[in-house]
């Protein structure tokens, strides 16, 4: 397993003092080694040779760290360590320097096609909030860590579409559309897990889309339509069924009138009718007697 080594760079600003003063210290130190009118011995001029060619060479190991970047570095096959920390730096020229974004970034899946966990072709869609944290295992653990998280990703999307029903049949049950909290956390867990091992982090993960699929849209559209319904005239049934009894403790409480059980059924029967109604009620008065 590959663990990050954070390492520091030698100052860019001191190198580049350096690579300056180094040839003119060469130039200076030959021709004090020769004396006047004589050639400079040979030896002299293969260093001063050797000394500009090294001096050239250690311009390439000057680089920049852009803030949220990141760069790894290998000699001969062989992980170096990696360079977090922003500023102008200087690395052995021998080095392979490969960047890496440290930003947060954010995938979006595509509209996929699954099963619920009750067998209705659902489309779900998710977004993931994620970030690299460790440079060494994105870059030597899996081929391509940007690649990996997209398609473990949708791995965890479809895992989690098969684990809950897209509604909630029971009270208090957890489904993809009504438990949006539980199912969030859910499937950061899921997304983690897979990504962990390419030094990812997710920081947040959601559903960006969620429908019944096409060929069954309808039919579940006039299920909740009738589900909506029935729970409606639920709530209804008990209101009016509270206000008839209200209404008859109070006709009986202040002696308004004195109702057998047949006129209570009747009284009952019509407050029902008028409470429960889809249409408005149409008034008769009845002009006669209570039971004509």
């Amino acid at each position: 397993m590959f663990q990050e080594k954070i390492r520091k760079g030698v100052s860019g600003w001191l190198m580049v003092f350096v690579l300056i003063a180094a040839p003119i210290a060469g130039v200076v130190a030959l021709r004090a080694v020769t004396a006047e009118g004589d050639k400079p011995p040979a030896i002299a001029g293969v260093s001063l040779l050797l000394l500009l060619a090294l001096d050239l060479a250690c311009w390439f190991g000057l680089i920049v760290i852009n803030p949220n970047t990141a760069k790894a570095m290998l000699l001969f096959g062989d992980y170096r360590g990696t360079i977090k920390e922003p500023g102008f730096w200087w690395v052995n020229p021998l080095t392979v320097r490969r960047t890496i974004s440290l930003k947060v970034r954010n995938f979006e899946s595509g509209k996929l096609k699954v099963n619920d966990s009750i067998g209705n072709p659902i489309e779900i869609g998710a977004i993931v909030v994620w970030r690299v944290v460790d440079t060494a295992e994105a870059l030597f653990l899996v081929d391509d860590y940007e690649h990996f998280v997209h398609m473990q990703t949708e791995s965890a999307v479809r895992i989690l579409a098969t684990s809950f029903p897209y509604d909630a049949h029971e009270e208090g049950g957890i489904s993809l559309q009504g438990s949006g909290t539980e199912v969030s956390q859910r499937l950061g867990h899921e997304v983690q897990e897979r990504l962990a091992k390419a030094g990812v982090e997710v920081i947040e993960a959601r559903i960006s889309h969620l429908a019944y699929a096409p060929e069954i849209a309808s039919a579940m559209l006039r299920r909740q339509q009738a589900t909506a319904v029935i729970a409606a005239r639920q709530k209804i049934v008990e209101g009016a069924v509270g206000m008839v009894e209200m209404a008859l403790d109070l006709l009986n409480k202040k002696n308004v009138v004195t109702l057998d059980e047949e006129r209570k059924a009747t009284m009952v029967s019509n407050l029902l009718v008028v409470l429960c109604g889809d249409k408005d009620a149409q008034p008769v008065v009845n002009t006669g007697t209570l039971y004509q």
